[in-house]
């Protein structure tokens, strides 16, 4: 072994403590850049293999009455399967709303992953959804019985399994119902022939070549949507051939009873005008006629053909996943790359550090005759090394444990078939910013050192030379501080770059543990101060009569009072910019101001609804560039509008304008006519919630009822989807704060070994030579965590910007406990290091250290 690799093993050996620091700060920088840029794709990835693995469909079409051989022909496009299903939503045990499918052995789309159990295989069987079982304490073996109104061969059947659905990806949500309390609690599964359905009334299509795509990419929903548009465009007539040719079958009956009551109703004219008295069948001529009206447009309705077109975008869950998956994308564009600049940046000094204490040997093996590139090798190969080592082991355990983890913890969602890919081009990213860090550092300071002679390298580097400070300037101040403390106060404005290296070291990792906590309570914020400070209702429910429903509510003991708008939606463009999907609020009167708070979103000042003027929610008014006093344009229903924006109001959740009646009336040509009611009502339990949206269903002629309860549930479901995350960063943060604060403390003791030294030989006891470095961390400790205060907030807004989605905005929030938490971690990392470098110091070679460098 050549002379200078020994030298370098020996200097690996004797600063072990060193070496690994870099090797410790590089591995947790690569760690969370590369674990947590990886966990994003994984989570895409393994959803995309579950649902490839269990074939799920891309398109779903439902009909109101049922499917035609013709009409499966005319769904077969190219590239595409099509299988037919028999589906209805019925009520089953305990009043639940169940989707209910025909079980078919030969269909091989939305394939159900078996839990417990097996599949339905005699006609007494059924197979339920999972949720039955963990959420609803059914077990194998008993009986699951639907309502008469159902209308199937049985009305109970033997639970045989439970399973899970790639149509049902979110555990806690299956959809909106038409029956029950109008919220999907199950899906289950049936035998095909126990459905009582004349026809598949759902088809699935699925296509071979869009398999190898991504769900969530633009490419596979352009994909889908041009599909989508080719299926719309073939049964653009289909809706009303069908309606037409079911009405003409199923008007035979009833036209013959019309011709029977035509008749009797001639015999009875006549009779009357013999002058017989025929008032009493008269009457019950007309109420018979009364009935046989009644049942012509009931059946006009029944045979009332539409279609629901569904892609995976729709089904329950699927798009709460993608936004979740997206924000962890977006806190990885921007947390991991903060937290790998303060490990590569103190990485940095930590390699600068050691070569310029190297300076000896520099000179030594420059005076031996060895060449600059022999001399420098020594050093690169060192930081090569350290760099490398932490590299392949942060990218090894971030990319294969932060995605695992996270995965494991999406309890909300199915059991999914993980797919983590090693994502090589990150991790080369990962080593280039390692390299630089300490490759880079090397050559800058080694080819700084080499330029200088031998005799002037095996000199000690002169020390700084002191300077008067500004608090030596406030002299009442400076004349009462003792004289460690005024040494203390020198030491830190003489040596500047160690200050901001530290400042910055605890800034960063004070910052980094805020940002976690914020990210959290942002994300939960946007919920609690929607349904809070803006929408101050528990319910809104949709009607086709006021009345029918005000008479059910005031029967409710929960109900306490109520407001009617009418709420309809439409499209809104400005600048090029659209916006879909817009909720149109038209309030009955003033008391809206009691449900819905609006205020600007400057003056902060309440907002009234003016004539002719419009309101709208922030974040649209943002996408679409508009402020007060702009004009815009809206669309209803084929037609467009031009109105003018009276303000903005803030908004979280979704997108509102609002309106008032004479406004209304002079864009629509029409008095609005209410069909929604804004409910207060007391606290309720799960019980008297579904209770209550059943019996609007059932008596209210309710087309309806969704609850703020719910909304804010899902809001908190979405927060608590990115709590191992949040988590990860704070406890790596921690530990990358507690490596910075030692290693540069080890730093410090270094440089200023001999100084230590000499006011040890001087009589300080080892408390006192202690606090002589302690006092200075304490300062640096404090100023960095109030920096770090700012940063947190500024690195959390930034964040939450990139994180927000279409639909929803995150206000910056961070509680107290966030605070508290970054700040007693910082202390409890100074004691620690204190109490550490106490110990060393206690046993510091004095002599050898003041030893003559000559």
């Amino acid at each position: 072994m050549k002379p200078l690799t020994k030298n370098m093993w020996r200097d690996i050996g004797k600063s072990k403590g060193r070496f690994i620091a870099i090797i410790l700060i590089i591995m947790l920088g690569v760690l969370i850049f590369v674990g947590v840029k990886a966990t994003g794709p994984s989570l895409n990835d393994s959803l995309n293999r579950t649902v490839v693995e269990n074939k799920l469909s891309d398109i779903q079409v439902t009909s109101t009455t049922g499917f035609t051989k013709s009409d499966l022909k005319k769904a077969s496009i190219k590239g595409g399967k099509v299988e037919a299903v028999k589906y209805k939503q019925a009520v089953g045990g305990k009043g639940l709303a169940v989707s209910l499918y025909g079980y078919d052995k030969n269909n091989n789309q939305n394939s159900l992953i078996v839990r417990s159990g097996h599949l339905p295989r005699n006609n007494n069987e059924i197979i339920l959804d999972q949720v039955a079982q963990t959420k609803y304490g059914y077990k194998l073996g008993q009986k699951f019985s639907f309502s008469k109104n159902a209308n199937l061969k049985n009305r109970s059947y033997k639970i045989v399994g439970f399973a899970s659905s790639p149509q049902y990806i979110d555990n806690e949500s299956r959809g909106s119902s038409n029956v029950g309390d109008g919220t999907v609690r199950l899906f289950a599964y049936i035998p095909d022939d126990q459905m009582n359905l004349k026809a598949a009334t759902q088809l699935n299509i699925r296509f071979k070549n869009l398999q190898s795509k991504d769900t969530f990419s633009d490419s596979y929903k352009d994909a889908v949507s041009s599909k989508v548009d080719i299926l719309e465009t073939k049964f653009k007539k289909r809706a009303d051939q069908r309606s037409t040719s079911l009405y003409k079958t199923s008007k035979n009956v009833l036209a013959q009873q019309q011709v029977k009551l035509d008749s009797y109703k001639n015999k009875l004219i006549m009779s009357q005008a013999a002058g017989m008295n025929v008032s009493s069948q008269l009457e019950k001529l007309n109420s018979q006629q009364k009935e046989l009206d009644s049942a012509t447009k009931e059946l006009r309705k029944q045979t009332k053909t539409s279609y629901i077109w569904q892609t995976r975008a729709d089904l329950p869950g699927f798009s709460a996943y993608g936004e979740s998956s997206d924000r962890i994308a977006a806190i990885a564009n921007v947390f991991p790359v903060f937290f790998f600049l303060i490990a590569a940046l103190i990485t940095f000094t930590t390699v600068t550090r050691m070569i310029e204490e190297a300076r000896g040997q520099i000179g030594t093996f420059k005076a031996l005759g060895y060449t600059k590139w022999e001399i420098a090798q020594n050093y690169f190969y060192y930081a090569l090394t350290a760099g490398l080592i932490g590299t392949v082991l942060g990218a090894v355990i971030g990319n294969e444990t932060l995605p695992r983890i996270v995965l494991a913890l999406y309890k909300q969602y199915i059991p999914l078939t993980w797919d983590v890919k090693f994502q090589w081009l990150i991790v080369l990213l990962a080593l280039l910013f390692s390299l630089i860090s300490t490759v880079g550092a090397a050559m800058i300071v080694v080819s700084r050192e080499l330029s200088e002679g031998p005799a002037e390298l095996m000199r000690p580097k002169a020390p700084k030379s002191a300077k008067k400070i500004l608090l030596e300037r406030i002299k009442p101040f400076w004349n009462r501080l003792s004289f460690n403390r005024k040494v203390s106060y020198r030491n830190l404005f003489r040596f500047k770059s160690r200050m901001f290296m530290t400042i910055i070291g605890i800034a960063g990792g004070t910052a980094l543990i805020l940002t976690g906590f914020g990210i959290q309570n942002s994300i939960g914020a946007s919920g609690s101060r929607q349904y809070g400070e803006i929408f101050d209702y528990q319910a809104v429910v949709k009607t086709n009569h006021l009345g029918d429903t005000l008479k059910v509510l005031k029967k409710d003991q929960q109900y306490k009072n109520s407001a009617a708008i009418h709420a309809t939606t439409g499209k809104i463009y400005h600048s090029g910019h659209q916006v879909n999907d817009v909720n149109f609020y038209t309030p009955e009167n003033r008391d809206f101001s009691k449900y819905i708070h609006l205020k600007d979103i400057n003056s902060k000042k309440s907002l009234n609804l003016k004539n002719n003027q419009v309101i709208l929610t922030k974040k649209m008014a943002t996408i679409l560039d508009v402020k007060a006093g702009d004009i815009i344009k809206l669309k209803t229903v084929g037609k467009t509008h031009r109105v003018k924006v009276s303000a903005v109001t803030q908004n979280f959740v979704g997108h509102f304008m609002y309106l008032n009646k004479t406004t209304y009336q002079k864009l629509f040509g029409k008095q609005p006519k209410s069909n929604t009611l804004l409910l207060h009502l007391d606290r309720q339990t799960s019980n008297q919630r579904n209770n209550l949206a059943n019996q609007l269903l059932k008596n209210g002629r309710a087309l309806g009822t969704s609850y703020t309860y719910d909304q804010q549930s899902t809001i908190s479901k979405m927060t608590s989807s990115l709590n191992p995350i949040i988590l990860i960063f704070i406890l790596l943060s921690g530990i990358l704060s507690f490596v910075v604060l030692y290693n540069l403390t080890n730093i410090n003791v270094s440089e200023r070994i001999r100084e230590l030294s000499t006011i040890k030989v001087l009589g300080f006891y080892d408390k006192e030579v202690t606090m002589y470095i302690v006092r200075e961390n304490i300062v640096l400790t404090i100023l960095g965590i109030i920096v770090g205060y700012g940063v947190g907030n500024l690195l959390t807004a930034y964040i939450l910007n990139q994180a927000s989605t279409a639909l929803v905005i995150f206000p910056l929030t961070i509680h107290l406990t966030g605070y508290l938490v970054a700040t007693i971690l910082m202390i409890i990392f100074t004691v620690i290091v204190m109490l550490i470098t106490h110990h060393k110091l206690k046993y510091i070679d004095m002599i050898g250290a003041l030893k003559s460098s000559e």
